[in-house]
């Protein structure tokens, strides 16, 4: 994308001119269009929708989805989608007033999920599960109803590691959030462009270009929730040793099904040995 005030999108007028900021700029930019190619999420012509929450990661996530279109590189429909969840406080009109400002195709929609998250979940317990539940429905109903082939998210790459250590500690399991994913009915895509891209840079990008944030006060405001545990015990890694985030996500994209202990990954008993294969010629 050029940078004059004619050829700009208005998602970056303002952008800082600083070298800094245009390394995060590109480097985001790359790490976008690198995971959106290596796990081959283009449907030349599909239209996609894009869900904003007003946070640092989905702002970031509409900025380079929308620079990669205007480069020419990325052939899909966008349509922004904010699903306003009725959360005591929250500030309905800033979305819809930066998206019409920002001249990007939306869809808001008002769904009361919290009232029911707040009468079905008891005392103590996390949010998170069924919050998650109610919107992802919702967001699957209004995906179909704007002719979108995929839902797209905000999920960084400190999002899929801390899934992953949840999963491990807490499920049993080697699993994480993967950047591609189809859906029960087999309908919809839900993709993640932002797979390769930190949480430090998308909060630098959001803040340098000062997008308006819209905090998630609903689980935010608990305390003690297991994926803040996993975050700190990430810091404090990343503290010890620098580039131990990287070194884990790179695992990831690395795996060895016969250095591991699933059979169904890998036929364990139908190894032979040379001379056994030898014997039976």
């Amino acid at each position: 994308m050029l940078d004059e005030t004619q050829d700009i999108h208005p998602l970056f007028h303002g952008a800082p001119s600083s070298t800094e900021f245009k390394k995060l700029r590109k480097r985001i930019i790359r790490e976008t269009r690198d995971a959106i190619e290596r796990y081959g999420m283009i449907e030349r012509g599909a239209k996609w929708l894009v869900c904003l929450s007003g946070g640092k990661d989905s702002y970031t996530l509409l900025a380079a989805l929308t620079e990669l279109q205007w480069r020419g590189v990325l052939p899909v429909e966008i349509l922004a989608c904010n699903l306003d969840q009725g959360q005591p406080g929250f500030p309905a009109t800033v979305l819809p007033e930066f998206l019409t400002k920002m001249r990007v195709p939306h869809r808001i929609e008002y769904q009361d999920t919290y009232s029911i998250v707040m009468d079905k979940v008891p005392q103590g317990r996390t949010y998170c599960a069924l919050c998650s539940r109610l919107r992802r429905g919702n967001l699957y109903r209004i995906a179909r109803e704007e002719g979108c082939s995929a839902l797209v998210l905000g999920h960084h790459r400190d999002d899929i590691l801390e899934t992953f250590f949840l999963n491990l500690f807490h499920g049993g399991k080697l699993a994480t959030m993967p950047p591609k994913l189809l859906n029960d009915e087999g309908d919809l895509f839900v993709y993640r462009p932002l797979a390769h891209v930190s949480e430090a840079d998308c909060e630098a990008f959001s803040r340098a270009l000062k997008y308006p944030i819209i905090p998630c006060d609903l689980c935010g405001s608990q305390d003690g929730l297991q994926r803040q545990a996993i975050k700190r015990l990430l810091d404090e890694w990343e503290t010890r040793a620098p580039g131990r985030r990287q070194k884990i996500f790179s695992a990831l994209m690395n795996a060895r099904p016969s250095h591991l202990l699933d059979p169904d990954l890998f036929d364990f008993a139908g190894l032979t040995r040379a001379m056994e294969n030898q014997s039976q010629d």
